[in-house]
């Protein structure tokens, strides 16, 4: 099950991008990219939702579980056996003979619930931001030429000359390196095994 994006067009209009009717559905597909960028980047899906994750135990008695804040957990399989003798403690499950079986690691499936009840006003208004420069684009060149990947540093009109910068960067979507650290650092990043149900 895909996820609803992190804002809404009515976030984006709130914040004062004016939207004709054939553009919603673009900056629908636009907030939905976003939104993806940002769950990939914080490596969390950010607003609640419950996810199946199948992880390696080990040999501890915690397993920590990606994306919180942890508010429950449905069920837990340790090779493909239902396991009861857990407790959710701090986001982590704690289980007394471990999570994992004599000869090695195990595969753990977890079924829980994570994430934020209500996505932050500071992320709904990045989601907006990226969405908006993203439709911006698209509205500065016929046909949505404007989405044209370039990065244009100096641009001269007489004996025309354009210089394009070499940062990498090649569309609007994609996040600035320091920007993708403090949303793995605040979201708790770093898992890419998890799937919605």
């Amino acid at each position: 099950m895909a996820l609803p994006p992190l804002a809404t067009v009515a976030d984006c209009t709130a914040r004062g991008l004016t939207v004709e009717g054939p553009e919603v559905a673009l900056l629908t597909t636009y907030l939905d990219t976003a939104s993806a960028a940002i769950r990939e980047a914080a490596g969390a899906p950010i607003s609640q939702t419950t996810s199946t994750l199948d992880i390696e135990g080990e040999l501890g008695q915690w397993l920590s579980l990606p994306g919180p804040p942890v508010t429950a957990v449905a069920a837990v399989f340790l090779e493909d056996q239902a396991v009861t003798d857990w407790r959710l403690r701090s986001g982590r499950l704690w289980r007394a003979g471990g999570w994992a079986r004599g000869d090695g690691p195990a595969e753990v499936t977890v079924t829980y619930t994570h994430g934020l009840p209500s996505v932050p006003a500071d992320i709904v208004d990045l989601v907006c931001r990226i969405a908006a420069t993203t439709l911006l684009a698209y509205r500065s060149a016929d046909g949505g030429e404007g989405l044209a990947a370039r990065d244009v540093r100096s641009e001269r009109i007489g004996d025309y000359s354009v210089q394009f910068g070499d940062g990498g960067r090649i569309t609007e979507m994609e996040l600035p390196e320091y920007l993708r650290e403090q949303l793995a650092a605040r979201f708790g990043g770093g898992i890419s095994l998890l799937r919605s149900r």
